[in-house]
């Protein structure tokens, strides 16, 4: 793994303030971006690749990726659901 890439295993759905949104977390994304503000990176989710998106802050000092509904479709997957994700840095 490069030093510019990051693969781990996750759960699909990020709590935001009471809700849970169909959001993948990235573990260590601070500290893996060197910056608590929101990035662009490119992502894998299982197979689907999302190029040039937008890692979110999360409002407790972590980044989170959005999958909105044609991406949760392709992955046959929803909120709940185990994925791998890739995450590079642009």
């Amino acid at each position: 793994m490069a030093a510019d890439e990051l693969t781990f295993q996750t759960t699909i759905g990020v709590d935001v303030k009471g809700e849970t949104w169909s959001c993948v977390e990235i573990p260590g994304s601070a500290e893996f971006f060197g910056t608590g503000r929101s990035v662009r990176v490119d992502a894998s989710i299982d197979d689907v690749r999302l190029e040039n998106v937008g890692a979110m802050v999360t409002g407790t000092g972590g980044h989170m990726v959005s999958l909105n509904a044609k991406v949760r479709k392709a992955l046959g997957k929803d909120v709940g659901d185990p994925v791998e994700v890739t995450v590079t840095k642009r």
